[in-house]
């Protein structure tokens, strides 16, 4: 399994605010909670700079991810856009020494 780091924003070039609903917000939230039971999502973040999500997924491929990713309701009506999916790989500082 290989981790990723998705950044998604808002397509607000297409879709003014009043069209991100409490409905289908709720509906993305559920797909999100979903995909974190079943382990694709393991942590996400709001973005702190501009409305979207930043991402941890787990998957076999980038692929993988970007299909895990494609099931998200907002992702679907392309209202959500990917900035970056980022292979994220281990940290060498972390190693055993010695």
């Amino acid at each position: 399994m290989a981790q990723f780091i998705a950044l998604l924003r808002r397509n607000y070039d297409e879709f003014p605010e009043p069209q991100f609903t409490p409905a289908l917000m709720e509906a993305e939230a559920e797909q999100a909670r979903s995909l974190y039971t079943a382990g694709v999502f393991r942590q996400i973040w709001s973005r702190g700079d501009l409305p979207g999500a930043a991402v941890l997924l787990e998957a076999t491929s980038a692929d993988a991810a970007l299909a895990a990713l494609e099931t998200l309701p907002l992702k679907k009506l392309n209202m959500l856009t990917l900035d970056t999916l980022v292979p994220a790989n281990p940290y060498r500082g972390f190693t055993p020494r010695g």
